[in-house]
């Protein structure tokens, strides 16, 4: 698709920076819940691809340099529900236009691991995203939506999803981070619809 092309072309253009946001929640107490799957795909991403974390405004920022291409991976340090606050502050300081900016979220309505990639859409309950479109006053951003299904009793999905994996997703998990990481960094090489049409539903 030319329209998609065009515009990689200019080198050095504000075109090459994408920000990639994983939700989740800080503290040691929930590294390894369901909900925090933003931040656990991009720890992975991190220590596969040897770079590192800084403490900045709002977050943690790692940058990742990839075929002429920057990927600035933001963990927000807001809580879930201000999200929007760190996204709209590094989209503003590192000038970059909204379809660069992909956004990782867990998904109840998804089973354990099924990926959805998306250009647009609603918040489907998450208070992450709600928060999102909120501040960015828009629906428009392209999100990565992971399965972690809805395995709970009526009433317990705060639990539920501040809860660890089990051990059957524990062991599946290494394989779906894995193809994250292949995700990312075809958003930003190969385009939305390519990687929409490569990974949805693998």
């Amino acid at each position: 698709h030319p329209a998609f092309q065009a515009p990689l072309q200019r080198r050095g253009s504000r075109v090459n920076k994408f920000l990639i946001v994983g939700l989740g929640n800080i503290g040691s107490e929930y590294v390894n819940t369901r909900h925090n799957i933003g931040f656990k795909v991009l720890d992975f991403f991190a220590r596969k691809e040897e770079i590192n974390f800084e403490t900045v405004k709002l977050g943690a920022l790692a940058e990742y340099k990839f075929k002429g291409r920057t990927f600035l991976l933001l963990k927000p340090n807001t809580y879930m529900n201000l999200s929007g606050k760190a996204v709209k502050y590094w989209m503003d300081k590192e000038n970059i236009p909204l379809e660069n900016v992909f956004v990782i979220t867990d998904d109840l309505n998804l089973s354990f691991g099924t990926i959805r990639i998306k250009p647009k859409g609603s918040d489907g309950g998450h208070n992450g995203l709600k928060n999102i479109n909120l501040i960015l006053n828009t629906q428009q951003y392209t999100r990565f939506r992971f399965g972690i299904s809805d395995e709970f009793k009526k009433g317990q999905q705060v639990d539920y999803v501040l809860g660890d994996w089990d051990e059957e997703e524990k062991a599946k998990l290494p394989e779906r981070l894995e193809l994250a990481s292949e995700i990312i960094k075809s958003f930003g090489t190969a385009g939305l619809e390519n990687t929409m049409n490569t990974f949805n539903g693998k």
